[in-house]
């Protein structure tokens, strides 16, 4: 399937590897926007949330019914944009530092952070300067991330230092299969104009399977994966277990 429609992704949806695909940072004026270009983040995010308070509550055996279940926890959001999980996550109790590449989605996000009297610890760094700095988490966010990396094993290493002893990993990514190449690009950067055309490389998309075996090389064993489907009736996003061929998460555990 990959050797016939890698050259066809290639062509419609314009990638190319010297140029790189259209930065996040071009909508960080309107990151906040719900009905922005941001939208599909927007209506994703509250699926997301309940996911990850799930795990993390589940795994250092937390009330979830509690206002503030992630009290005491450090956490980390690669790649956190704008701050869509960092700031319901800090309602939430937990203590969190947010890394994105993009300066400008850093200000965005400490802009809105302040609007809202919260205070999340913004850096715009790699996740390599963290470990660097022999930072530790007890829980670690990767969500829509490693498919725009160049170097998926790097970050899954850095994830490996950076969790604690007993942490926890929660990555979301896209599958590599026909109805991702249909769903995540013809549909998202085309049809329904979700995110700019160019974000996305069919190729760069990982099966669970490509993922585990990469968790695994970095010292990383997958403890759970769920899979996220969308409804395009009623535009809304649910958690199904066995739907794991468009978007999916997968939770990792140090080996």
């Amino acid at each position: 399937m990959k050797p016939l429609l890698t050259p066809f992704l290639h062509a419609i949806a314009g990638f190319n590897q010297s140029s790189g695909a259209p930065s996040f940072g071009d909508h960080a004026a309107k990151w906040w926007d719900s009905d922005g270009p941001m939208a599909p983040l927007h209506r994703l995010n509250p699926v997301r949330l309940d996911y990850v308070k799930e795990i993390l509550c589940a795994h250092f055996n937390r009330d979830a019914d509690q206002p503030q279940p992630l009290k005491g926890l450090r956490l980390l959001d690669i790649g956190c944009g704008g701050g869509l999980m960092t700031e319901p996550l800090t309602r939430l109790g937990a203590d969190i530092t947010g890394i994105d590449a993009s300066a400008e989605l850093i200000a965005v996000a400490r802009k809105h952070a302040q609007q809202q009297g919260l205070t999340i610890d913004y850096q715009d760094v790699l996740s390599s300067v963290l470990v660097k700095d022999k930072q530790k988490f007890d829980a670690v966010l990767a969500l829509e991330v490693i498919e725009h990396v160049d170097n998926p094993a790097e970050l899954l290493a850095d994830i490996n230092a950076l969790l604690k002893k007993n942490g926890v990993a929660i990555l979301s990514t896209l599958n590599r299969t026909a109805k991702s190449f249909l769903g995540g690009i013809v549909a998202a950067e085309y049809l329904l104009r979700w995110v700019p055309r160019g974000t996305h490389a069919w190729d760069h998309f990982m099966k669970p399977s490509e993922l585990a075996t990469l968790a695994h090389q970095a010292n990383l064993n997958p403890v759970a994966t769920m899979g996220l489907h969308y409804q395009p009736l009623q535009q809304t996003f649910t958690l199904q277990a066995d739907k794991l061929d468009i978007n999916y998460f997968m939770v990792l555990a140090h080996a």
